[in-house]
């Protein structure tokens, strides 16, 4: 019988053009000469299925046509969600406390829901949909949505935002009720809500700045490189019935960590979306006032402690204490205070204001402390420079390695297009294969250097084994100021600073990489290593301490040195 439906078909094979076929076990065609494998088949009659009735396969040059996979519409949003919760449980692991979840962070995820019209409303935006795990019925696909967008946080009864909360109370469930139509994100993709997985470090990060957490959008963004909150690889997390295919996966899908700057102006755009309420005020207490965040910085730099009652005189004079300056108001006070950046840059403002930085002043106050300091208690400029500068040069090639080493690529296979299964498979096995031979032959990570869990600070100074040097915080700062009439006041007359020319911030463009060759190396080399500490841009370091200069200084600024006074 297979030789007689063999005989039958008489075509050349696309092969080796062979007119000699021969059919398989499985009823497939195949070329006796080349082995070649077609997609003709043999009609068979099945009788395994039931007794009483045939199953008929026909000869067909065609493939399969699969039959379309039934599935439950998932919103977009539901994803970002299951994103946004992780990210929260690994800041509460991390120390951050609960309430930083269910009383801040819930309620304004349901505001952003309202206001983008993707939750808390009558009619949602269908076009924020795909379609992915397969269910029986279509009562299964209304209960799974209201059942994990309930169940992914929790609701602790608290309401941060009456708007939301009222909407809340009001509505049913989280995104309405119609669930039934399917559609493209495109129509999403370019209106004024898109959501993307920049906005969900914005979103923690104003929920963070609302708790008064004790975490800066750089410590915030740390973790997140050293892996210690999900991003990069955020949605493998996700569950398996929310597997990802097609053009929307690639809105979870990054390969790269966004800067400072972009988060910054995302969280910013977001307080004007939501028309946030003014937020808790950052009293002096709080760890991003200025005043304790500054000594924070102190200590990791190895500066001495009696620095910090400088950086509160020109606090002070610049009215940055007030705790109405970094106190987030939609209203009276819409622009988003830059905690960390504010810090940092009042301690090189005082560094210039103590020492130059002029590439002169500096060394004459080390020399003059040099020939008076037979203790070792005196703060040099000098031996301060060589100390941190050896550790700042280690600290830069670890953090290049660790760079290098980083797996950007998640553990498992993203493709928007089924058919790239194959391909995608090979190009990763090649990829691991290339990766353990350069294992092989680059060095190995330094002990302890692995393991070491998330610290808020970049060095660690102090006597004990593994540390970056001898710690300089308890040194004196006598060589560098005077006593006049009972105050202390700086040794250093003179200021060097450029053109303090008024500046909006929103479309100010900054003018450092012009400015660079004619700034002073000290100065360069101080704001390199605070742009470090946050891991920011150094052009982005500068123009925010131009923003306190002006503050402080004005356009023309007169000697300084005798006018900021502390009473000893």
């Amino acid at each position: 019988m297979d030789v007689e439906d063999a005989d039958e078909y008489k075509e050349p094979c696309n092969q080796c053009a062979a007119v000699d076929w021969g059919i398989s076990d499985e009823g497939r065609f195949y070329c006796r000469s080349c082995h070649n494998v077609i997609e003709r088949t043999r009609e068979v009659v099945d009788m395994s299925f039931t007794c009483n009735s045939n199953r008929i396969s026909r000869i067909s040059s065609q493939s399969r046509i699969r039959k379309t996979e039934r599935g439950y519409v998932w919103m977009l949003c539901e994803g970002f969600q299951f994103i946004l919760q992780n990210q929260a449980d690994a800041l509460l692991r991390l120390g951050v406390t609960p309430q930083f979840k269910d009383d801040v962070l819930c309620p304004l995820w349901r505001l952003y829901l309202q206001k983008s019209q993707q939750g808390y409303n009558k009619n949602p935006i269908r076009s924020l949909r795909f379609r992915r795990a397969a269910l029986d019925s279509d009562t299964d696909m209304d209960s799974a949505v209201e059942s994990v967008l309930s169940d992914n946080f929790t609701d602790s009864g608290s309401v941060l935002f009456s708007s939301a909360g009222s909407n809340a109370e009001s509505s049913s469930d989280w995104l309405g009720s119609d669930y039934s139509s399917v559609g493209t994100s495109s129509s999403w993709k370019r209106s004024r809500s898109q959501m993307t997985m920049k906005t969900t470090l914005a979103l923690i990060h104003l929920a963070l700045v609302w708790s008064r957490e004790a975490l800066t959008l750089s410590d915030l963004l740390r973790l997140v490189k050293e892996g210690h909150v999900p991003y990069v690889t955020a949605y493998e997390e996700l569950p398996e019935e929310m597997k990802l295919c097609g053009p929307d996966a690639l809105l979870f899908h990054v390969e790269r960590i966004p800067s400072h700057c972009s988060v910054h102006k995302e969280a910013q755009v977001l307080v004007q979306f939501l028309q946030l309420p003014p937020f808790p005020p950052i009293v002096p207490e709080a760890l991003l006032h200025p005043a304790p965040l500054s000594l924070r910085y102190l200590t990791d730099a190895n500066l001495p402690d009696e620095l910090h009652r400088w950086v509160c005189v020109l606090m002070d004079r610049a009215g940055m204490a007030d705790q109405e300056r970094h106190t987030l108001d939609g209203g009276s006070r819409p622009d988003l205070p830059r905690y960390d950046l504010q810090a940092a840059a009042l301690i090189i403002v005082t560094m210039k204001v103590m020492f130059g930085l002029d590439d002169h002043t500096e060394w004459d106050l080390s020399n003059k402390t040099g020939s008076h300091d037979d203790t070792g208690d005196l703060f040099s400029f000098r031996k301060w420079y060589k100390l941190v500068q050896a550790a700042f040069m280690k600290a830069q090639q670890r953090r290049n390695q660790d760079i290098a080493r980083k797996q950007w690529k998640g553990q498992k296979l993203f493709f928007t297009d089924k058919r790239d299964r194959l391909f995608m498979t090979k190009k990763r096995r090649i990829s691991e294969n290339v990766q353990m031979c350069l294992k092989r032959l680059s060095s190995c990570p330094e002990a302890g250097q692995e393991d070491s869990g998330p610290s808020s600070f970049q060095f660690c100074w102090g006597d004990e084994y593994g540390s970056d040097g001898p710690s300089l915080h308890h040194t004196k700062l006598e060589k560098v100021v005077s006593l006049s009439n009972g105050f202390m006041t700086p040794l250093n007359l003179n200021y060097r600073h450029p053109p303090l020319r008024p500046c909006n911030p929103r479309t100010c463009v900054s003018h450092y990489p012009s400015i660079e060759p004619t700034l002073p190396r000290s100065f360069i080399w101080l704001l390199q290593l605070f742009s470090f500490m946050l891991d920011v841009e150094a052009w982005y370091l500068f123009d925010e301490v131009l923003e306190v200069e002006r503050r402080i200084f004005g356009i023309k600024t007169p000697q300084i040195g005798q006018q900021l006074e502390t009473r000893k």
